[in-house]
């Protein structure tokens, strides 16, 4: 049980916001409110020297509050009771709610109160009232006058706006489209980590073959003064070969730098012959790339299952390159955070390509976390996201189904939660 001032305390505590903030006598405040009592209103001109003062304040608040519907909720969001046990401080946090003109106004509050045990009696020494609003209004003490002007304004303001909304409306549809396009371009960016990595292979051993010659071709001019031909003979054959490297490399580089710029150029609209399942592979080992970039401690298993009498498809590469890395990324998503959740998980994406008759039928799968069930049907919806504000703008796969739709395909998703996702693409074979 508690001790008996204990509850002695939790009681006065209660009275005194009640005294505050409700109806509660004010006849017989002495055995809760000290005489000396000090303290601060919630105007910041209202300044409690005494008893009096307190009395005053409080007749003044409920004076005021005719009229007006006002609603009070608080909770103590911190109690402390000093070892000694003959101090203790409250803070109660809440809001107030206020009808004023049939608009409601809602307030946080905050009251700190300090009270001392003297002759078996807790009494409130010094309080503080305070909304983070800071109103400062003359004799006024919930600054009732600067909330009506301030709402008279607060209407002007919303017909200005709306005068302004009317002329945001009509530079949206230009704004939407630039939008589009920057997500478009967005995907350029998840790119460059992969990039990075990629051409990094290349460029290294053009460095590396470039230092090793440099010395060879020191050895060999040693050689040379000693008068060893048949060792600068051998010398310039390694040299040859280090040049024949370096020249297959730096090509690597150049093509991968074309295709980057293949990517970010603006789409053609014009379908050519593209290599699907070189595509697609170029896009898994890219995104992966990308995602081990920014994360050095991600692994996963990447399966691919081409079938090798896909041959090319009239497609836009540019945009259906988006397709597959949207898709790609967003499986490669999936299972990291399903790996954050469970350190012996393994994570796995695979992509597979198969033709039929008349279809090509793509599917990129992976085993993280699934959809949830009740936003299958939206995921598709322009700016819906299910990842955390700020890590995606809901228009990837709504673009990549556009995109797949302009191609006289299909992109659909098969989700089971807990056990991973399926995106199904499917293009004409003869697009």
């Amino acid at each position: 049980m508690k001790a008996i001032e204990d509850l002695v305390l939790e009681k006065c505590h209660a009275d005194f916001l009640n005294i505050c903030f409700s109806d509660f006598p004010l006849d017989n405040i002495t055995n809760k409110v000290a005489e000396d009592i000090t303290g601060y209103g919630t105007n910041i001109n209202e300044k409690i020297l005494s008893l009096n003062d307190f009395v005053d304040l409080v007749n003044l608040q409920r004076k005021e509050s005719e009229g007006i519907l006002m609603e009070f909720s608080l909770n103590t969001v911190s109690e402390i009771i000093f070892s000694e046990g003959m101090s203790a401080i409250f803070i109660d946090e809440g809001i107030v709610k206020m009808t004023i003109e049939e608009k409601q106004l809602n307030l946080s509050l905050r009251i700190s109160s300090v009270f001392e045990y003297k002759d078996s009696l807790w009494k409130v020494v010094h309080f503080h009232g305070s909304i983070p609003q800071g109103e400062k209004g003359d004799n006024d003490t919930w600054a009732v006058n600067e909330w009506k002007q301030k709402n008279e304004q607060l209407e002007r303001i919303i017909e200005e706006r709306t005068n302004d909304l009317k002329h945001s409306l009509e530079t949206l549809k230009a704004t939407q489209s630039q939008l589009i396009h920057a997500e478009k371009m967005a995907s350029l960016g998840e790119l460059t980590a992969g990039i990075a990595h990629e051409i990094q292979n290349p460029l290294n051993f053009v460095n590396n073959f470039s230092e090793v010659s440099n010395e060879l071709i020191d050895e060999m001019n040693e050689e040379l003064n000693k008068g060893d031909l048949e060792e600068v003979k051998a010398i310039s054959l390694d040299i040859k070969q280090n040049l024949e490297k370096i020249n297959h490399h730096g090509k690597r580089a150049d093509a991968i730098v074309k295709g980057m710029l293949q990517h970010s150029r603006s789409s053609t609209g014009t379908k050519e012959p593209t290599d699907i399942n070189a595509l697609a592979d170029e896009y898994l080992r890219l995104a992966y790339h990308g995602l081990r970039a920014k994360d050095k401690s991600f692994n996963a298993e990447l399966v691919t299952d081409f079938d090798d009498s896909v041959g090319n498809i009239n497609v836009i590469p540019q945009d259906m390159g988006r397709v597959f890395l949207n898709l790609i990324t967003n499986a490669f998503y999936a299972v990291n955070e399903k790996k954050q959740q469970d350190e012996h998980f393994k994570p796995i994406v695979s992509i597979s390509t198969k033709k039929t008759e008349d279809d090509l039928e793509i599917k990129v799968t992976d085993n993280g976390n699934g959809i949830p069930q009740h936003v299958l049907d939206k995921i598709f919806q322009p700016f819906f996201t299910t990842k955390p504000t700020g890590q995606g703008t809901g228009l990837g796969l709504s673009l990549s189904y556009d995109i797949v739709k302009a191609h006289g395909g299909s992109l659909t998703v098969i989700s089971s939660e807990g056990k991973g996702s399926e995106f199904s693409l499917t293009l004409p074979a003869l697009a």
